[in-house]
């Protein structure tokens, strides 16, 4: 039969299409035509397939050969088409079986000696075959990262093959491969503890406020002060999280390749370098990539030195901050990714670091300052619920032995007050929105009278208000409180004292 079908995958943002490798044999001088949109490293696949082949002892056909990967308006990139081109033309030339072909769906790179090699983005092609009810082959080192789709899809078929010769065998029925085996329960969780912070009582209580609502955060503050020890302790505060969203994290982290299987139901915490750009941070590319805030989704987005980085890239993270999804547009392509992080930045009071310091003098004049402080936006501080000076340590408390509660002792209270929210309006409180905001976040009496006079006094922006009241709520639930009081509002303002902390 001088056509075959093999089905593939292809990579559009989070989805990850269905492709058609067709392979056509004809009669006339001998050549090798690709098409259906591939980018220059699908192209070369003729060369790899073709070597591929021969080393692995069958024979390239001496024929026409057109290999199309359907559909022809979908953009393919990667080297993940290679193992279904060799089979498709092994099955349209008869020297393997094609009729098992359409029970399973083929991805992997093919090396010049047949061994198949990893690709990128494993995890959501193989939950999109377990949904088509195929079984998925896959290249022997991406077994591991597939097999958590067996948690979602347990019977869903992993085999991981190690070269083009072994998934042949299979096919003909003579060497079966072998499933993947059930994923190992997921490892203990290896946070930095919050003990070992000294002093520095107020940040923790606002690191505590920030996991129970799910609240964003920004430490300003001298250097050396504890500002990145505190953040890093953050996602050893968050609740756990649930089977369907530790699958999200990990197919993200798949995308990239970044996911590793010890690590899956982790919370992931990135810290991007202050000159990273607007693409690294949000995503993008020719072929549209999750950036560093998708990468973080479901855990921490670190930004430290936050006024050294570029104002576009900053101003680039204010659609994602309330939405939880960013949208990436190219002329050839259009991705969404999700996006639903929790910021946390840090960043000193000024150039040089000093200002306000008991200790060491600032040299920085206020112009300088002004300036400093000027590269964050009025609507960027809008958007963190909390804004907290991190002041610095004195001899006695730098001598002293580590003080306070742990990381697991708070993170039970941030769980009670997470599960408050969930139970009473189904998303933490910081997504609440609207009509459900409104009906929620209602202060009593007390706690009305003293939020109108702060707005009054403070000149909070109507998005501001709201954020007050979302961390009211979220310190209310921490004392199991069932109404916001004056004593919530109070310490909720208290984060939005100055809009531009330190």
């Amino acid at each position: 039969m001088p056509l075959a079908l093999v089905h593939s995958r292809a990579l559009a943002g989070m989805e990850a299409p269905p492709v058609a490798v067709e392979v056509h044999l004809a009669n006339g001088l001998p050549g090798f035509t690709l098409v259906g949109l591939p980018e220059a490293e699908v192209k070369e696949a003729r060369d790899r397939v073709r070597a591929a082949l021969i080393t692995s002892g069958f024979e390239f056909p001496a024929k026409r050969v057109t290999v199309n990967l359907a559909p022809a308006d979908l953009p393919k990139e990667s080297g993940r088409y290679d193992l279904a081109i060799a089979l498709g033309l092994l099955a349209a030339s008869g020297q393997i079986p094609a009729a098992r072909l359409d029970q399973y769906e083929f991805v992997g790179e093919l090396s010049l000696s047949g061994e198949l090699r990893p690709v990128r983005g494993v995890l959501p092609m193989a939950l999109a075959a377990a949904r088509a009810a195929r079984a998925f082959v896959l290249p022997l080192a991406d077994g591991a990262e597939a097999a958590w789709v067996r948690r979602a899809h347990p019977d869903t078929s992993i085999l991981p093959a190690a070269s083009l010769l072994a998934v042949c065998a299979h096919l003909h029925g003579q060497e079966l491969l072998a499933e993947q085996p059930e994923p190992p329960p997921p490892a203990p969780d290896a946070y930095p503890d919050l003990r070992d912070v000294k002093g520095q009582a107020q940040a923790k209580r606002a690191l505590e406020i920030a996991a129970a609502g799910g609240h964003s955060l920004l430490f300003s503050g001298p250097p050396g002060t504890g500002k990145s020890m505190l953040a890093a302790r953050l996602p050893g505060l968050l609740p756990p999280m649930s089977e369907a969203e530790a699958l999200e994290s990990a197919a993200i982290l798949s995308l990239g390749r970044q996911f590793r299987p010890e690590a899956f139901s982790r919370r992931v915490m990135r810290s991007p370098h202050h000159t990273s750009s607007a693409i690294a941070l949000v995503g993008g590319g020719a072929q549209p990539r999750p950036g560093e805030i998708s990468l973080a989704h479901h855990g921490v987005l670190f930004l430290d030195e936050l006024p050294e980085f570029d104002r576009r890239v900053l101003e680039a993270l204010r659609e994602p901050l309330e939405s939880g999804h960013i949208h990436v547009s190219r002329a050839a392509s259009r991705a969404d990714f999700p996006a639903r992080f929790q910021l946390v930045a840090a960043m000193n009071p000024c150039p040089c670091g000093y200002r306000g310091h008991p200790r060491r003098l600032c040299r920085c004049t206020p112009d300088q300052v002004a300036r400093y402080r000027g590269r964050l936006s009025g609507p960027l501080l809008d958007r963190i619920d909390l804004l907290l000076e991190v002041p610095d340590l004195g001899a006695e408390e730098l001598q002293a032995t580590p003080d306070g509660e742990s990381s697991a002792q708070v993170r039970q209270r941030v769980v009670l007050a997470r599960e408050r929210q969930l139970q009473r309006q189904g998303v933490c409180n910081a997504r609440l929105e609207g009509s459900e905001l409104e009906y929620h976040c209602r202060p009593d009496a007390d706690g009305a009278a003293l939020l109108q006079q702060a707005v009054r006094r403070l000149d909070l922006s109507p998005r501001a208000y709201h954020r007050v009241l979302r961390v009211a709520r979220s310190i209310a639930d921490l004392a199991a409180a069932p109404q916001i009081g004056a004593a919530q509002v109070a310490e909720a303002l208290h984060y939005r004292r100055n809009e531009t902390p330190g």
